[in-house]
């Protein structure tokens, strides 16, 4: 049984999120998927506010906060809990069009229902792929608040007070933030790779206006309110994972949108080496036209667990719709079909609920990405002490305390905490390690301190 479906469809600074929000606070229980762990957090403390933190949960790969009354549920999109609620609400809907987490999002948008509520919020590109897709979904357009106009080119030493500077790489952003320091007095650091202690802390200071320039990776992008009036792009490719390739129009409309907050207008620009935008690319940015979406990545989320090779298969099966495709081949079926080829992984899945629970190691994210080789030594080593009965403590021990260390320079401290995201993704899972609550607080703590 599924109530009202709506797509609120519309560009930034619309107060998508905000009526989301207002939406299921309506409603006697809900759940709301988020695209980052940062902006979970940021709605789950709005939330939390208006109702109290007995009823809130909050889950993230890296966190779970569940009371025993929760009633109200807030995750990012990955991590939503399978509990039946009133109100069911997906932000940034378009990234089911994304090629390595589209999957989960168009999954959402095909499967998660509310019982009398369901909210699609996101680009307008998505109009014509939800209206083919779910035909009983209505529509509810939402126009911008304010204006958002290009600026041109700005050297760093010239740059507006209240500005965002964007980059796409570690020692992009802190180099920038290290030459405003210099030039300005200060500058607030936020990236997704961050704790959430430690964003919101940076996020703090900018918003209290004792710095007055931001410097982030895209993860402001994706629904991040702060009171930003210009966006300045130091690049316009990033790398995503497989490669170096340009920002697509809707991407970088989407980080520029950032400028502006309610009615107060916003500009945006370029930087640095960062060439300047050709008209039509303004234009479309300017007037939030971007070409619709007309194909999603999907994967198939009725999974076989009989043996490994039937999971395999399950999960490359094709969608049958034109709406439908394939996206690059996951990490974590990756892992899978390599993990499957290990003779001594192959001898210990004998059972289905050993396929299960290798599917559940495989999709451990390799936040490290150091080598798909290493990552799958460290999967295959989890997968054995889980078939045991747990991971053992000293073990865990002397992995995090490896990672445990403040010294060193910016690269040094980026690899440790890509590191100790492993371990506080593992903490999270249930029965994975003996104490819990430890783990949890230990590897968060951990994380906090190299963030800081």
């Amino acid at each position: 049984m599924a109530g009202r479906i709506t797509a609120v469809l519309g560009p930034t600074n619309t107060g998508k999120t905000h009526y989301a929000i207002e939406r299921m606070l309506a409603h006697r229980t809900g759940v709301i998927g988020l695209p980052l762990r940062l902006l979970a957090r940021e709605v789950y403390d709005r939330i939390v506010k208006a109702r109290g933190p007995s009823v809130v949960a909050l889950i993230t790969g890296e966190e779970r906060i569940v009371p025993e009354r929760a009633a109200y549920w807030v995750a990012t999109t990955e991590a939503m809990p399978e509990v039946l609620a009133d109100f069911v609400a997906i932000d940034e809907i378009q990234l089911c069009a994304d090629p390595e987490r589209g999957h989960v999002f168009t999954d959402r948008l095909l499967n998660a229902r509310g019982l009398h509520e369901t909210l699609f919020l996101g680009s307008a590109t998505m109009r014509p792929a939800i209206a083919a897709l779910v035909p009983e979904a209505q529509f509810m357009r939402r126009e911008r608040f304010s204006t958002l106009s290009w600026a041109g080119s700005k050297k760093l030493s010239r740059m507006p007070a209240r500005s965002a500077i964007v980059g796409f790489s570690v020692d992009d952003v802190y180099a920038t933030a290290e030459l405003l320091r210099r030039l300005k007095g200060g500058a607030a650091v936020v990236m997704g790779a961050l704790s959430p202690r430690t964003r919101n802390a940076q996020v703090a200071m900018y918003q209290a206006g004792e710095v007055d320039y931001l410097v982030a990776t895209d993860a402001i992008g994706m629904g991040l309110n702060l009171d930003i009036r210009h966006v300045a792009f130091e690049a316009t490719h990033k790398f995503d994972g497989r490669r170096m390739r340009p920002l697509f129009p809707h991407e970088l409309g989407q980080i520029a949108g950032r400028a502006g907050r309610h009615t107060e207008p916003g500009t945006f620009g370029v930087t640095g080496e960062a060439q300047p935008l050709d008209e039509g690319l303004i234009d479309a940015i300017e007037n939030h036209r971007f070409q619709p979406i007309s194909r999603l990545v999907w994967r198939n989320s009725a999974l076989e667990f009989g043996t490994v090779d039937r999971l395999v298969q399950s999960l490359e099966q094709p969608s049958g719709s034109k709406w439908l495709g394939r996206g690059r081949e996951a990490d974590d079926l990756h892992a899978l079909k390599a993990l499957r080829d290990l003779p001594e992984i192959r001898d210990r899945v004998t059972h289905p609920k050993d396929v299960r629970l290798l599917w559940d190691v495989c999709r451990i994210p390799d936040f490290r990405g150091i080598s798909p080789a290493e990552h799958l030594t460290l999967l295959a080593r989890i997968f054995g002490f889980l078939q045991e009965g747990g991971i053992p403590g000293d073990w865990l021990a002397r992995a995090v305390g490896r990672i445990d260390r403040t010294g060193g320079d910016i690269d040094a401290l980026s690899k440790r905490l890509a590191y100790i995201r492993t371990w506080t993704y593992v903490a999270q899972r249930t029965g994975w390690v003996r104490d819990e609550a430890h783990w949890r607080g230990e590897t968060r703590a951990v994380e906090d301190r190299l963030s800081d």
